[in-house]
């Protein structure tokens, strides 16, 4: 869908726009050529046409990604809150793209006959109903993560994209980013840095500031009638239902979903076990825990790996990153490029009089770029607490920094993906299986808590 990416497919002559969009989602299964599709030469590109159900803020931050794309056309946007629609509408009108606006997402279906895809970012209670009418009216969905707050609906979702052969992307954006696909491929798998990974570390910290009650233009409310219509009772439960049971599942789902599905992801491996502890210690008013302590155990051939993760809403300290630490190095990844380093352990530094560091290959391959030490002094010893520190002194680790950059913006990848995949060119690097498989680690956090104990993940936990 980028210029890197080219164009999304061109329609051979006496093939129908819908019959071509369902054979590229094959080519992107890889059940057929890709030639006996996107052969023609010489016609001309052919724009997708999607609609958006929920506009607020991350379904207009996804507006504003796929437009830079191109192959792109919007046709519709859909949302109960006139402030959004029009907000929505009025981008994309900026952008060329003039849409039609829908409160209810059945009517647009009903009314709009030539869609091939659609966005998905309503609450996390409607991811399903608004997902699954989308695949059966024959469009591919792009679903914001989490997939959904009830697994039992998530499951319906997995169901309905095999049952109507459609693709479906789950947002979990980090898994097309070019900077954790390359640690994941060329850091971890390739090269092995850290040797045995034993423990990882994640945490999404979020100061009082973003996670207070959220407020909204006094003058574009949603009238009483309407919200009820659509499952609310209320503004506030409207704008802030991430902390209500019914609408979502609390910061572990809004903020740890994308880093608990990297554990795995990175390890090649499902969690065994989960403990947690959380609670409301903070933010009274709202229904989920403010505050969470979770503790996954995996079981890699190597061995054990216990992830610790944490989700704070009182403090913004140290961010958000995921941590993965072995007896040979330690990686640091996250979205802000800034916290990204890898560290290797002391014991590969050069002795005194050696050259090269243990990773030189890798920063020769251009994995890597090795960032310079500062000259520190030497200093003899002069006192006896001062030669007993020296004997327990170990070398300092050595850092790098990936030598990958990200130009684009964070989800501009991952819709890159899933519409390239619609043309045939890929597959979904998070289809509807995967997804759910997230779900389900993360979802039993808040069980977990609700329990007291332990919670053991089974096979048949996975499968659908």
């Amino acid at each position: 869908m980028s210029a890197s990416h080219g164009e999304p497919g061109h329609l051979p002559a006496g093939v129908k726009r819908r019959e071509f969009l369902r054979s590229a989602a094959a080519v992107g299964a890889g059940l057929v050529a890709a030639p006996t599709i996107l052969g023609a030469e010489k016609a001309g590109p052919v724009p997708i046409n999607v609609a958006v159900i929920g506009t607020g803020t991350q379904g207009r931050e996804l507006i504003e990604q796929a437009v830079k794309m191109g192959g792109v056309r919007f046709k519709a946007v859909c949302d109960i809150w006139k402030f959004s629609q029009k907000y929505a509408s009025g981008r994309l009108e900026d952008y060329g793209h003039p849409v039609s606006v829908y409160e209810d997402y059945r009517d647009m279906l009903a009314k709009e006959k030539n869609l091939q895809a659609a966005i998905v970012a309503t609450p996390d209670w409607m991811h399903a109903e608004h997902t699954i009418a989308c695949l059966k009216a024959d469009l591919h969905v792009y679903c914001e993560k989490e997939m959904s707050n009830d697994l039992g609906k998530a499951r319906e979702m997995v169901v309905a994209a095999r049952e109507t052969g459609n693709l479906l992307q789950i947002g979990h954006q980090r898994r097309s980013n070019p900077r954790y696909l390359h640690a994941k491929h060329r850091l971890l798998d390739e090269a092995h840095l850290l040797g045995r990974i034993t423990h990882i570390y994640g945490q999404w910290n979020r100061s009082t500031a973003a996670c207070g009650p959220k407020s909204y233009p006094k003058k574009y409310p949603i009238e009483e009638a309407t919200l009820h219509k659509y499952g609310y009772e209320n503004m506030d439960q409207f704008r802030d239902w991430r902390f209500y049971r019914k609408y979502g599942g609390g910061p572990i789902a809004d903020l740890g979903s994308h880093q608990i599905d990297v554990f795995g992801w990175f390890l090649g491996v499902r969690p065994v076990s989960v403990v947690a502890e959380g609670g409301r210690d903070y933010w009274k008013p709202y229904e989920w825990y403010d505050n969470i302590l979770a503790i996954y155990r995996f079981d890699t051939p190597q061995g054990t790996v216990r992830a610790f993760y944490q989700t704070l809403t009182t403090t913004s300290a140290v961010g958000f990153f995921e941590r993965f630490m072995g007896d040979e190095g330690t990686l640091q990844i996250s979205e802000s490029a800034g916290k990204c380093r890898v560290f290797a352990e002391g014991h590969l530094t050069p002795e005194p009089g050696e050259s090269t560091h243990a990773w030189h290959t890798w920063v020769e391959k251009g994995y890597l770029v090795e960032v310079p030490k500062k000259k520190e002094k030497t200093k003899r010893p002069t006192t006896r607490a001062e030669e007993m520190l020296a004997v327990y002194k170990s070398l300092p680790p050595t850092a790098f920094v990936f030598n990958k950059d990200v130009e684009k913006s964070l989800h501009q990848p991952h819709l890159e993906n899933f519409f390239d995949a619609i043309c045939g060119k890929c597959k979904l690097n998070c289809p509807a299986e995967v997804g759910y498989e997230t779900a389900v680690q993360v979802l039993k956090v808040n069980e977990a808590i609700a329990s007291g104990e332990k919670l053991h993940f089974k096979e048949e936990d996975f499968t659908v």
